[in-house]
């Protein structure tokens, strides 16, 4: 097991996290993270000078439709079916105890 992370961290994070872990799941956790801790070790390892950095293998295209501008609704009839309105706004209760 790797001495990047120990028992104690898992036990540590878990308490933080508000999660029971019982005592074979945190060791199993603390042998996934040393292998993922581990692995992270391995990659830098790797000599990348030479290596362009990516912030994303495939391109990107604009996936989102065109606006189309509709008619809304009438502001006086929403507001006149609104339990109550005040200068062309709903008027709700107010939330902080504030009176306005």
């Amino acid at each position: 097991m790797s001495q990047r992370i120990t028992t104690a961290d898992v036990v540590k994070v878990a308490k933080l996290a508000r999660l029971d872990l019982d005592p074979e799941a945190i060791e199993r956790t603390t042998a996934q993270l040393a292998g993922m801790l581990e692995h992270f070790a391995d990659i830098d390892a790797l000599d990348l000078d030479g290596v362009q950095p990516m912030n994303q293998p495939y391109p990107l295209t604009n996936v989102f439709r065109e606006d189309i501008i509709l008619v809304g609704l009438d502001r006086e009839e929403v507001l006149a079916a609104a339990p109550e309105a005040e200068d062309g706004r709903f008027r709700v209760p107010p939330i902080l105890g504030l009176d306005s």
